[in-house]
């Protein structure tokens, strides 16, 4: 019993993943008043006690359930 693999070339088409207007879009974005900017400096106690907050919030939650005490 003989096999014959037929073998056809196959090629993809690249894709521009800023196409279709998104570049656009990206750039009105970064352009809008409220648009996020890394410029400023990071305070990172101010981001720890923000976060330290949202948790102590999240652990008033009934069903809150602490993996690490397991």
């Amino acid at each position: 019993m003989k096999f014959h693999l037929f073998h056809s070339p196959v090629s993809f088409s690249r894709v521009d993943p800023l196409g279709n207007g998104l570049s656009e879009e990206i750039e009105a974005e970064q352009l809008e008043a409220e648009a996020i900017t890394l410029e400023e400096g990071l305070n990172e106690g101010e981001i720890e006690a923000y976060w330290q907050s949202v948790q102590q919030d999240i652990q008033k939650d009934p069903e809150w359930f602490d993996f690490t005490k397991e």
